[in-house]
């Protein structure tokens, strides 16, 4: 009790219970306030993206940006790319019995039949043409032939019948299966993003092409290109060694020894290919990185709009101008380049094209031709939604009902 002071046994009891309520220290909670402010967390990169394309494509798609945000934020919808090198007559059964079809057959089939119907027209005005445009000494073979050169983009499109993707009918959200393989084990379909396809079928490979395609990984449009079976030799390459690991796996998933010897996987950095193969293919595929609208405002994992990669970001539209300019300078003359992204905006999209064109001729003297692709709408606006007002190219839009996309394409010839 000395040790208390000699105030007695209330003193110590009331020592052990502590000071009365409002003379102690604060709550703990003040202490560490400043603790707890630097460990709030952080805006998720998806709602940053989400704000960056509110803001931006708003005002680029105006009243069609609240659907095309929708179908952002919705599953994405799949094709199934049918393996050529795989046995397909039980897959393509299979697939027809679930109500899916291929949307590239039935493009062909409209290219046919509008072919079909333009003669039959011409031919039955056969006379009167021949006497008030073609003149007297005209054949009918001769009369025809001009008749097809005057045909409309949609009447000259020339689509690769090799290539077969089936989707399911607009608004139908069912999922295909995992892919099979068969008793070769060679995987008998490849899920994608159906758009993905449209760069493809522009390029138009032709039989005993070169091509490259500069920024490969993951492999869908590697693959796809050689579904034409049209490549004499195939060049592709990532800068990513993990990504080219990827490729490597998907080209032994769905293609066979002789066929992959013809097909030369690189990692080297796309941006030097003007310089180490110059002039060298009939045909570029330049898919580009870009923002990949869709991942990033679904996705944490890999997002462009971490703050961390911002610099990253905002520099995207000169890698994207260096690699199509690496592309360009890598064809033939006479060759074709398309140029591709999974994202709206111009600034990835038609500037680039722009830009790229403006600098092939001022720096390299190279004439560079952009090809008209709106009849691509046509064939296929059945199973996409495509934005009507893009300057340069085409460009896929996400939709509830055709939730595919976004796909910006461009195809430049070099003259």
């Amino acid at each position: 009790m000395a040790a208390l002071g000699g105030r007695g046994p209330a003193a110590a009891a009331l020592l052990r219970r502590g000071p009365p309520p409002g003379l102690g220290p604060g709550p703990r909670r003040y202490r560490y306030k400043e603790k707890w402010a630097a460990t709030t967390p952080r805006i998720p990169s998806t709602r940053l993206a989400l704000h960056h394309f509110d803001v931006n494509y708003s005002l680029q798609l105006k009243e069609l940006w609240p659907s095309v945000r929708a179908g952002l934020l919705c599953e994405q919808k799949y094709g199934a790319l049918l393996n050529n090198f795989s046995s397909l007559d039980y897959v393509t059964q299979e697939l027809e019995l679930l109500n899916a079809t291929d949307f590239v057959s039935e493009a062909c089939k409209k290219v046919q039949q509008s072919q079909q119907g333009a003669a039959a027209e011409e031919a039955g005005r056969g006379e009167s043409r021949s006497q008030e445009g073609f003149g007297e000494g005209t054949t009918v073979t001769q009369a025809e032939t001009m008749i097809q050169a005057e045909m409309s983009p949609p009447h000259r499109a020339s689509i690769s019948s090799n290539i077969k993707c089936y989707t399911f009918p607009r608004g139908d959200i069912t999922r295909f299966c995992p892919a099979r393989p068969d008793i070769l084990g060679l995987l008998n379909y490849y899920l994608m993003d159906a758009a993905s396809l449209l760069p493809v079928l522009a390029l138009n490979v032709q039989p005993g092409d070169f091509v490259l395609d500069l920024c490969a990984a993951p492999g869908g449009k590697t693959l796809a290109l050689l579904q034409t079976g049209a490549c004499g030799h195939l060049a592709a390459n990532d800068i990513s060694i993990s990504r080219a690991k990827r490729l490597h796996q998907i080209l032994r998933s769905y293609v066979p020894t002789e066929i992959r010897e013809a097909v030369s996987v690189t990692s080297c950095d796309g941006r030097d290919w003007g310089q180490l193969g110059g002039g060298t293919f009939h045909k570029v595929l330049v898919d580009v990185p870009c923002t990949t609208d869709r991942h990033s405002v679904m996705e944490e994992d890999n997002n462009i709009f971490h703050k961390r990669r911002t610099k990253e970001r905002q520099m995207l539209p000169m890698l994207q101008l260096q690699l199509l300019m690496a592309g360009i300078l890598a064809t033939k003359p006479g060759g074709e380049v398309v140029y591709s992204t999974c994202s709206l905006s111009p600034l990835q999209n038609e500037h680039v094209i722009e830009r790229a064109v403006e600098i092939a001729e001022t720096q390299f003297n190279i004439s560079m031709h952009v090809e008209d692709l709106s009849h691509f709408r046509t064939l296929f606006q059945d199973t996409f939604s495509f934005f009507s007002d893009c300057r340069l190219g085409e460009l896929v839009l996400p939709h509830l009902t055709a939730n595919f996309g976004p796909m910006y394409f461009c195809k430049l010839c070099r003259v």
